[in-house]
C-alpha cells in the first residue's frame, strides 16, 4: 500500500539494466519516492510518469560500466542520466539542485519495484487524464515542501547530505 515503509528483501534493494551488465544496490531505504507526472518526465521515459526513489549517492553501490548523458530539464539546470552503455537503460539520474550527491533511482529498474511505491505524486497538473492516483498518496499540481512530507529521518539524512555539499563534496565514487 502506498505510504507504507519500503520492504527490504534479503539482498537489500537491488536492481539493474535489462542486459545485466550494470547492477546496483541501495544500502539504505530511499529517502522518499516521487511519482512525477510532468511532461518532461513523460517524454523522457516514454510513459505516463516517472517513478524515482531518492537516495544519497554514497548509499548506492554500482557495479559494471556506466554511461553519463547530460540532457535538458524543465528547471533549466539539466540532469545527468546514468545508463548502461550496452542496452542504454537509464538506472538513475542526478538533478541540478543536489548535484551528484543525490541519485534519483528509476524504480522500474529495481528487481522488486513493487517494494517501492510512491510517497507523493508531483506535477499532477500535467498528468495524463486516464492515470488514476491512489487516494492515500499525497498529490500536488506542482512541486511540494519536503519538510511537510518527508519523514524526520529522511530530512535528517538530507540535511547531512547538503552539509557535505556545502563542504565541497560533489560526487560519490563511481559516478
Amino acid at each position: 500500500m502506498a505510504g507504507d515503509p519500503v520492504v527490504e528483501t534479503e539482498d537489500g534493494f537491488t536492481g539493474g539494466c535489462s542486459c545485466g551488465q550494470l547492477r546496483y544496490r541501495l544500502e539504505d531505504l530511499p529517502l522518499f519516492t516521487h511519482g512525477c507526472h510532468c511532461s518532461w518526465c513523460q517524454r523522457e521515459t516514454g510513459t505516463a510518469f516517472a517513478l524515482n526513489a531518492l537516495i544519497e549517492r554514497d548509499r548506492l553501490v554500482v557495479t559494471g560500466e556506466t554511461q553519463t548523458d547530460l540532457v535538458p530539464s524543465a528547471s533549466g539546470k539539466g540532469q545527468e542520466l546514468i545508463r548502461c552503455p550496452d542496452c542504454k537503460v537509464v538506472v538513475f539520474s542526478h538533478f541540478g539542485g543536489a548535484g551528484r550527491l543525490m541519485a534519483f533511482v528509476r524504480v522500474g529498474t529495481l528487481d522488486q519495484p513493487g517494494h517501492c511505491p510512491p510517497d507523493v505524486n508531483i506535477y499532477t497538473a500535467s498528468k495524463l487524464p486516464w492515470v488514476v492516483l491512489a487516494p492515500d498518496v499525497p498529490a500536488f499540481e506542482g512541486y511540494y515542501q519536503a519538510k511537510l512530507q518527508w519523514p524526520a529521518a529522511a530530512q535528517d539524512r538530507f540535511r547531512a547530505m547538503k552539509a557535505r555539499q556545502a563542504e565541497g563534496a560533489q560526487t560519490a565514487p563511481g559516478t
